[in-house]
Order: C-alpha cells, then sequence, then structure tokens
C-alpha cells in the first residue's frame, strides 16, 4: 500500500467539490427547463455575451468541442439558441440566446445567486476563499495544450 492519500490530494479534492456542487445546483434547470450540465454551461456563458462561437466556449469552460456542440445543438432544438456559421470564417459556427434562452437565463440567475450565498455562509472567509480560487486559476492558466 502507498503512503499517498486520494481523500487528501488537493486535484481531488477539489474535483469532488466541483461534482457535488454542480450537481446540487443542476437540479434547479435540470427539473425547469430539461437541459444537462453541460448545456447549463454553454447558455451560462452565451449570457455573458451576444454572440459567441463554439471554439471561444470551449476555451473558456473546459468542455472539450464535441461536447460543446453537442449541448449548442440540443440547445438550439429546444430553441434557446441559435446557431449561424461566420461569414468570414466558415469554420465558426457562432451560438447565441433566444428569447426563450433569455428569458431561462433571467429565470436562473436569481437562484444561482441564492446558491451562491447559501454556499458562501457554509465557508469561514468566502472573499479569502474567492481569491485563492482566483490565484490558482491564474497560476494554472487554461490548461489547454495548443493542440486542443
Amino acid at each position: 500500500m502507498t503512503a499517498f492519500k486520494l481523500n487528501d490530494f488537493l486535484p481531488y479534492q477539489i474535483a469532488v467539490l466541483s461534482s457535488r456542487i454542480s450537481a446540487e445546483f443542476s437540479k434547479h434547470y435540470r427539473d425547469a427547463y430539461g437541459i444537462t450540465v453541460s448545456e447549463w454551461r454553454v447558455v451560462a456563458h452565451l449570457s455573458q455575451a451576444n454572440s459567441v462561437s463554439v471554439r471561444e466556449i470551449h476555451k473558456r469552460v473546459d468542455m472539450d468541442k464535441p461536447k460543446v456542440s453537442r449541448a449548442a445543438s440540443r440547445l438550439e432544438g429546444a430553441g434557446f439558441i441559435t446557431k449561424t456559421v461566420n461569414p468570414h470564417d466558415r469554420r465558426l459556427v457562432e451560438l447565441e440566446l433566444t428569447e426563450k434562452g433569455r428569458e431561462m437565463i433571467d429565470a436562473l440567475a436569481p437562484i444561482a445567486r441564492s446558491y451562491q450565498e447559501e454556499l458562501e455562509t457554509l465557508m469561514q472567509n468566502p472573499k479569502d476563499f474567492r481569491q485563492q480560487i482566483d490565484l490558482l486559476i491564474d497560476a494554472l492558466g487554461n490548461g489547454r495544450t495548443s493542440d486542443d
């Protein structure tokens, strides 16, 4: 048996925490709108800009391109987003929220804020935690190689 303790390994702890937090919040959008975690990430990202490419979302939300594309196709089929080919670079597909998609985000945003506040009440120093997370994210970059 090795001296390595998986339960004490920070990357493992963060992955478990992330999974549990995400699963708990997913109940809100899954039950109300029938969307998955991947679809939520795409919609949440699109809520921050008018039009975004699949490539941009792939880089920002730490999902592989096929997963982003599948989520986008399902969201388009449900009427939450539109997909258009970029006229200047036909390899790029631009995504944009529809009115129905914006209504969903408008309904879910207060729930997300409330959930964050609930989580922060469980922490001793949420601002310190946030700063530490930001430092880790900045130090590690986006974790992607030039091949991605």
